[in-house]
């Protein structure tokens, strides 16, 4: 493709833009063996122990779907299930210290693959820019959730 063929293309919509930038963050998991599904559980985790019905509301998936996610990686030994004492049936999660040292290097991994990717705008700054914008939409993120829950 030439550049003016380049300069001529219509701009992507948001939605196919997240979908390019999610499965380059696939491609980086998948060198950690975890998959997309896998990860936002540990990065939900690393937030502290969770139900299966928070972390099902926060992922914004079926109650059923976190529990095939979570078998997974309690038998990678990434996720601990602990049963209430009182209530045997209500079970919490929490992560490993395997499953903090797996998450901390799908983090970088992902990190660095973004950056190389911004990289590849005009300058350094527009760069950072990008990956500064990607921050933005995490604290969009938690506060609709957080304004999800309170309704």
């Amino acid at each position: 493709m030439t550049t003016e063929q380049v300069a001529k293309r219509p701009a992507l919509g948001a939605g196919r833009i997240a979908a390019f930038i999610a499965r380059q963050v696939e491609v980086c998991l998948a060198e950690c063996d975890l998959s997309l599904s896998q990860y936002r559980v540990l990065g939900l985790l690393a937030e502290g122990m969770a139900l299966p019905s928070y972390m099902a509301d926060r992922l914004d998936v079926r109650r059923p779907s976190i529990t095939g996610v979570v078998d997974v990686l309690v038998s990678k030994g990434f996720v601990v299930r602990t049963h209430d004492e009182d209530d045997r049936r209500q079970v919490t999660h929490g992560i490993t210290d395997d499953g903090r040292a797996v998450l901390t290097s799908a983090d970088r991994s992902v990190e660095a693959r973004l950056a190389s990717i911004a990289a590849y705008l005009d300058d350094e700054d527009e760069a950072d820019q990008a990956m500064r914008d990607l921050s933005r939409w995490g604290k969009a993120l938690f506060n609709w959730h957080r304004a999800k829950a309170a309704t």
